[in-house]
């Protein structure tokens, strides 16, 4: 794991709303800073970021985090990836993580091979320019100069890169995929007479290349091969051109190639994101599922379309979770997504995303097209190939409507479906009432509330005396133990919230960072009311206790308290007697000796 040394410094580093600022033009609001929230859409602003706390939290869909945080939800990021990103706008370096044996390697360092793809990329930008061929071809596929400039697109000529600015024996070369190094050590280029199209990451560094040939040869398309800079199965081409569109659509198009990515993009349609000659993974679709709620799959509707489809499917069952959905959209014969928006246009193409096949759909009716369902064989075989699909799906009303679909479909029953796939019980839960806080839950938020706002007041909570059990008591627990454990003596909220991340603590401790964004406590009233606050709990603490004993002396008389109890019922009598005010039917002590 990345230190938490590290994190804390890196956090305190950052300006969370210089970081914001860059992505999502913020606006003063009061002590924070606003804008709309780039995760929903919005008319007013409802997305808030604190300055002072280095944290930001949206009123509208509950969207909380830190600057790590905001790049994970807003690029698409991994943890381990957000943190190196921010570390190297701040001029840091990521420590090597702790307990991992360091691996010693020749090979040229990531940043190098970053330098050599760009600068390959700018040489086949220049070239397309004084390529009459290349210029040909893209007029004809009907991309303009604006498009073809929009997604960095260039022309790798016949000689590939011997006369680029570069050192044609550099080994970062064939290290960043360029160049390919023969047995008699010859070295020969990857990309030759090819339209050039640059994949990009989430920080817009060029990590690889896709090659469209020009006139006939094979193959048609080309991608660089896999680097230390590029896995086909984590990248997606076209995510950092299509992020604006996939906030204001709330959809990601998944399409086969890159160039139906660019040709939707020349006819309108921008959240297009295309797989790299790969099947479509997991991690494509959770990374996908950050940033929208929607994921289409548009596939030429031939058996290869098809294939690609089903593969698909399987890989999101694991990936999908509540309130989020994937669907299907099967183009005509003979086209795909680039021929037919060139055809028929973007409202007809928009219409087939509208109105995509659902995944449940487009599960049945595959499943059905294997099984002869007028037999009871038939039936037998739909149930068992549906076996390893509902095991896999994560969402339980989905795979309940499943089941249920299969049972009308097989004729078993809803409950010999479930057996014989071997699942949980998934009957829809009963609603949930919404729970009356206890005074003791509202005063143990109230404690999370002023450690958050100042974390130094957990170095003096008496944890020993609080009540336990609770889902508040113990996010409090967990939150004192953070403070307590950091580096330093008194971690901010932003620090904190990346050592509780992912836990259960998340939703108390966002509730309470909320509840102070709208209304901190001010600043010179912040003791008074940590020690107030604590002072009430022991007099209604006390107070309880008391009434609990005498309740049980009233009803089983005097000798139905133990000794002891008779002990801590005249100390508790005893501490509170400089207090006016106690019931005329409490026993005196003398009684209770």
């Amino acid at each position: 794991m990345i230190p938490e040394s590290f994190i804390q410094d890196l956090l305190h580093r950052v300006d969370i709303v210089d970081l914001i600022d860059a992505h999502v033009p913020l606006k003063k609001a009061g002590a924070n800073w606003a804008a709309c929230c780039p995760f929903h859409n919005e008319k007013s602003p409802s997305f808030t970021v604190s300055p002072q706390k280095q944290f930001y939290h949206c009123f509208g869909c509950g969207a909380h985090g830190t600057a790590i945080g905001f790049m994970m939800e807003y690029a698409g990021m991994g943890f381990v990836d957000a943190v190196k990103d921010l570390a190297s706008r701040s001029g840091m370096q990521v420590p090597e993580q702790e307990g991992r044996r360091q691996v010693a390697h020749d090979g040229p360092r990531t940043t190098d091979l970053v330098d050599v793809m760009a600068l390959s990329a700018q040489y086949f930008r220049d070239q397309l320019k004084s390529s009459p061929k290349a210029i040909d071809y893209l007029k004809q596929r009907g991309l303009t100069g604006e498009i073809a400039a929009r997604f960095g697109m260039g022309y790798a000529p016949p000689n590939g890169l011997r006369e680029a600015p570069l050192d044609y024996n550099d080994p970062r070369l064939v290290a960043a995929g360029m160049l390919k190094a023969g047995d008699d050590g010859r070295r020969y280029d990857y990309f030759r007479d090819r339209v050039m199209i640059p994949i990009i990451n989430p920080k817009g560094e060029v990590i690889a290349f896709g090659g469209r040939i020009i006139g006939p040869g094979e193959p048609k398309y080309l991608n660089s091969p896999e680097t230390p800079l590029f896995e086909k199965g984590r990248e997606l081409f076209g995510l950092p051109q299509a992020r604006s569109a996939l906030r204001e659509t709330d959809t990601a198009i998944v399409v086969e190639g890159y160039m139906d990515v660019i040709a939707l993009a020349q006819h309108g349609v921008s959240n297009a994101v295309a797989t790299l000659g790969t099947a479509t993974t997991t991690v494509h679709v959770q990374k996908l599922l950050r940033q929208v709620d929607r994921i289409v799959f548009c596939f030429d509707g031939d058996s290869a379309g098809r294939k690609a489809a089903w593969r698909a499917l399987e890989n999101s069952l694991e990936a999908l979770p509540e309130q989020k959905t994937i669907g299907f959209v099967f183009l005509p014969d003979a086209q795909d997504p680039d021929s037919f928006i060139r055809e028929f246009g973007k409202e007809a193409f928009n219409r087939l995303v509208g109105q995509a096949m659902p995944l449940s759909d487009f599960l049945l009716r595959e499943l059905g097209n294997h099984c002869d369902l007028s037999s009871a064989e038939g039936k037998a075989k739909l149930v068992a190939e549906a076996k390893p699909l509902l095991q896999k799906l994560q969402t339980p009303l989905l795979r309940l409507q499943l089941v249920k679909r299969l049972a009308e479909t097989s004729g078993f029953s809803q409950q010999e479906v479930e057996r014989l796939c071997e699942l949980r019980s998934i009957a829809p839960p009963a609603p949930e009432r919404a729970p009356r806080q206890s005074p003791a839950a509202t005063f143990m938020r109230k404690l999370i509330r002023l450690i958050l706002q100042k974390p130094a007041l957990a170095l003096r909570l008496p944890l020993d005396q609080l009540p336990k059990g609770s889902r508040e008591s113990e996010t409090l627990q967990r939150l004192v133990d953070a403070v307590r454990n950091a580096d330093t003596a008194a971690p901010d909220y932003a620090v904190l919230l990346e050592r509780l991340r992912g836990n259960d603590d998340d939703p108390l401790l966002k509730a309470a960072a909320s509840d102070l964004m709208r209304e901190p406590f001010a600043e010179d009233e912040l003791e008074s009311e940590f020690v107030g606050t604590l002072a009430k709990f022991a007099r209604d603490a006390q107070t309880d206790e008391i009434e609990t004993l005498k309740a049980k002396a009233q009803a089983l008389g005097l000798n139905g308290l133990s000794s002891e109890e008779k002990t801590r019922y005249v100390a508790l009598l005893s501490a509170r007697s400089t207090n006016p005010g106690s019931a005329p039917d409490t026993p005196t002590r003398d009684e209770l000796k």
